[in-house]
């Protein structure tokens, strides 16, 4: 019985498979996105995510334990900077897999994952929301009171053309 064994093997030995796991997500985390094989993608999604979660917190202990699984210091490195600086909002699903097709050599079926805050097209109609704080109501009519003000005090001094000349006259 297999019951409660969840975990795809890719038909590798232990060893075999963390290593390429470790090979794809250095990869997936220097070029922001890989092709590979659906299965692959899958397994690397289970892979990348917790160490993703991880590198929110930028901690010693963090970067230890997501060097563990990468061995990779500069891969450790791109990580904690660069993109937990931009999924550092983000709950969780920080990867996306677009099927691609069939691999014309074997048939195999295709993916593309990337990470999901780091491509232009799907994020060109999102707009920076701006960070607001919550803030009691007595600090808010004090900065909108010379707000209120403000538009009476820059007035322009009126400049003297030939038609106000001739108006006035």
């Amino acid at each position: 019985m297999r019951h409660g064994k969840k975990f795809n093997h890719l038909s590798r030995q232990q060893g075999h498979r963390r290593s390429m796991l470790a090979n794809m997500a250095c990869s997936l985390i220097e070029h922001k996105r890989i092709n590979t094989t659906v299965a692959k993608a899958k397994a690397l999604k289970q892979f990348v995510e917790p160490l993703v979660t991880k590198s929110k917190e930028d901690t010693t202990h963090n970067r230890r334990i997501v060097f563990a699984y990468l061995r990779n210091k500069y891969a450790v490195t791109e990580l904690f900077r660069e993109v937990a600086a931009k999924v550092g909002d983000r709950p969780g699903g920080y990867t996306r897999i677009i099927k691609l097709g069939n691999r014309l050599g074997d048939n195999a079926d295709m993916a593309m994952i990337e990470l999901v805050d780091f491509n232009e097209l799907y994020n060109a109609t999102k707009k920076e929301a701006k960070k607001t704080t919550r803030r009691s109501r007595t600090a808010k009519k004090a900065d909108a009171a010379p707000v209120a003000e403000a538009p009476a005090a820059t007035e322009a001094p009126a400049v003297d053309t030939d038609e106000n000349k001739e108006a006035t006259e």
